[in-house]
């Protein structure tokens, strides 16, 4: 982003990070995964396999379309959107939410696709106990990223049910929030470039760029 661009991107980073290295799933207590659980184990083991495919990883579009067409169905992208904006959420108009979702889902792709370059391994993921309640709508899934030799990585998902469907709104890495992150550096944006169209205008000129660069 702007003034807060290596924050936004190490936040990303982790993020992806945090989705792509949970190869080796640990249970705590040999206890069985709740359906949230299942749906961050599920994505890592399809994330695994597909990095095993020649080439992959080192083709920016190619991992691109992959996050998009299956990472991002379990990302509620427009309640993420609208945390996101906070109050400037409320006084947008139905394009601009739809605009704003869009170019937004769109960077977080971009950011994703950077973190398939760089080399990982010997990582697993642990999942805490989770104790789903009966007729729950939201939860967390909290889990460790494990690298041996170093201290555990904290990261928590943040799911809701949508339309029968868990997906994720925020992510928190060693308790902070992706939502909150980006909360304020979208306000700074908003507060300097004077609008929010101005500052989603922004976005979809940085995507169009990002995108030129991997064509």
């Amino acid at each position: 982003m702007v003034s807060n661009n290596k924050i936004f991107f190490r936040f990303f980073y982790l993020l992806a990070f945090s989705l792509i290295l949970g190869f080796s799933t640990v249970l705590t207590a040999n206890a069985s995964l709740a359906p949230p659980q299942k749906i961050i184990q599920d994505l890592s083991e399809k994330l695994k396999n597909k990095l095993k495919e020649p080439g992959f990883a080192q083709d920016p579009n190619r991992v691109a379309e992959y996050i998009k067409q299956e990472l991002f169905p379990h990302v509620d992208a427009f309640r993420m959107s609208a945390l996101v904006l906070g109050k400037h959420w409320r006084n947008a108009t139905k394009d601009q939410k739809l605009e704003f979702t869009r170019e937004f889902r769109d960077l977080q792709v971009r950011t994703y696709s950077s973190a398939f370059t760089t080399q990982f391994q010997d990582w697993s993921i642990k999942f805490l106990p989770l104790k789903l309640k009966e007729g729950a709508k939201k939860t967390v899934v909290k889990t460790h990223i494990l690298q041996p030799g170093k201290p555990p990585v904290s990261v928590d998902y943040y799911m809701a049910l949508r339309k029968g469907q868990w997906k994720i709104y925020d992510v928190k890495i060693e308790g902070i929030s992706m939502v909150i992150t980006n909360r304020n550096t979208f306000s700074e944006m908003i507060k300097q470039k004077g609008s929010l169209d101005a500052v989603i205008a922004e976005l979809r000129k940085k995507n169009q760029s990002n995108a030129n660069l991997n064509s």
